[in-house]
């Protein structure tokens, strides 16, 4: 394993790794990019990962992203929410409150491209 610093953004939830030029603000770098420093942490991104842990505590399983999308959207406007509840998603793996699995097993949420679950921190 590498020596390097990690963090989390603090906006996708993505793996944020030390690169020389943050060596003297290495403490304020708080944004993977310049699009989740504009982004930031909206009202949406809140609701979803509260819909994502109410989903979560009743049931016993796993939920799909767009579990959480559908909740906190409208009928039209779901698909629209899938990313942010991804991202949410990879905030609350940040937290240690979720898990993201592919084919039932934990994977990278930095990393794992296609179809994800959540399910509860085992």
């Amino acid at each position: 394993m590498s020596d390097v610093p990690t963090k989390t953004c603090a906006s996708c939830g993505r793996t944020i790794e030390w690169r020389k030029k943050w060596e003297r603000s290495w403490d304020d770098v708080r944004y993977c990019s310049d699009a989740c420093r504009r982004r930031k942490v909206s009202d949406v991104d809140r609701r979803l990962e509260a819909a994502i842990g109410d989903l979560l505590a009743r049931t016993s399983g796993t939920i799909c992203p767009s579990d959480a999308a559908r909740a906190v959207g409208t009928e039209d406007s779901w698909r629209e929410l899938m990313e942010p509840a991804r991202r949410a998603a990879r905030r609350l793996v940040a937290a240690g409150e979720v898990e993201i699995t592919q084919g039932g097993r934990v994977v990278d949420p930095s990393t794992a491209k296609g179809p994800i679950r959540i399910r509860r921190t085992t």
